[in-house]
């Protein structure tokens, strides 16, 4: 296949698709950001947030994922706009008289839509996982309803199969745990469980030690104590874990995000498949820019009674839909009832079919 280049044409239409989808953007990211600030402005200032951290620290990491968020959306809603316009103002009816076909006048559009998704896809894979770290770190800091929220008060974790930990009262600031306990099954039966009080964890050596424990094992319907003067002991579990999961995955770049996975399989994990599914989100989401920009175009081109006002509404309703559709994917993914990599793509696949037939009925 041959690349038609980049025209006049194709320069006049890429200009128009990316400023408006950024306009959009920035227009929309003011005004969040206004609010946001109104929202949380008692806060910063009974909790003495600097100004440089609720500028660079805070909003400077939750722009890229107010961006990416609403990516698809304002990518669609740009096409929808000047294509409509375009059309409104006959000037695809021109370019179609002119020997332009509704394929060639496609290229620009895909052009704009693989820049926006490159973007996008730059966005979740590596920058938007360290900017929810450091956006949280201040959440933290400086947000009073999110203080102390990084850690449920009682942490249940599979070390490996058929073996548990439940750690109680876990604080971050002196990597310590008002109590801890290691058990391990056979057959849905406890065999041996181990407890201690006042455990602290240390980060760099991975080791959970305690000034006293116990150890109780079951044998033969019998319970043997065995109280040891000290813990100390190595085992599979990092205080990086001990987070709200579903937080911390998000904190993750692609490369740390299936290390992760890899690690929760080996140790028979529950949670997989919610992992699973914001791994395999990361690449549905951006892909989808595609697909609504060949809906957008092939809606918007044709002349209508209603003009822009019409399309636009149009074009939100399906946006909105597309949205929709992708959380019942994940929802139906992390109920059991489809398998991660199917669920999160099925909104992609229905659209695209929506958008070929939509293409195929484009004035030509």
């Amino acid at each position: 296949m041959k690349f038609p280049g980049i025209k006049i044409l194709d320069r006049y239409i890429i200009r128009k698709f990316l400023g408006t989808y950024i306009f959009a953007i920035a227009l929309i990211i003011v005004v969040v950001v206004i609010f946001d600030a109104a929202e949380k402005m008692d806060d910063f200032i009974e909790l003495k947030a600097p100004l440089s951290k609720i500028i660079f620290q805070y909003y400077l990491n939750f722009i890229p994922f107010f961006v990416n968020q609403f990516s698809g959306l304002f990518t669609f809603i740009a096409v929808i706009f000047f294509t409509s316009k375009m059309a409104y103002n006959t000037e695809i009816i021109a370019m179609l008289s002119a020997g332009v076909s509704f394929r060639r006048l496609m290229w620009p559009y895909f052009v704009s839509a693989s820049v926006i998704t490159l973007l996008s896809l730059m966005l979740n894979l590596v920058i938007i996982p360290i900017a929810n770290g450091n956006r949280l770190k201040f959440e933290m800091n400086y947000i009073k309803n999110v203080k102390g929220a990084q850690y449920d008060p009682h942490i249940y974790r599979q070390i490996e199969p058929g073996t548990f930990a439940y750690i109680r009262g876990y604080t971050e600031q002196d990597h310590a745990a008002s109590f801890f306990a290691l058990e391990t099954y056979e057959d849905g039966t406890v065999v041996s469980a181990l407890e201690a009080a006042n455990v602290k964890f240390d980060p760099e050596t991975g080791r959970w030690s305690a000034p006293k424990c116990l150890y109780r094992e079951f044998k033969d319907g019998k319970e043997i104590f065995n109280s040891e003067r000290s813990l100390d002991t190595l085992i599979n579990l990092r205080d990086n874990e001990l987070g709200r999961v579903e937080e911390l995955v998000k904190t993750m770049d692609i490369v740390s995000l299936s290390r992760f996975i890899d690690q929760q399989k080996a140790k028979g994990s529950d949670m997989i498949v919610r992992f699973e599914v914001e791994k395999y989100n990361r690449f549905a989401y951006p892909i989808s820019t595609f697909i609504l920009t060949v809906i957008g175009v092939s809606l918007s081109s044709r002349k209508v009674r209603g003009g822009t006002g019409l399309h636009i509404g149009l074009g939100i309703v399906l946006a909105f839909s597309f949205i929709l559709f992708s959380k019942f994917g994940e929802e139906f993914a992390k109920g059991g009832l489809l398998p991660p990599e199917i669920s999160v793509w099925i909104p992609n696949i229905l659209y695209a079919f929506i958008a070929f037939y939509l293409y195929k009925k484009a004035p030509k």
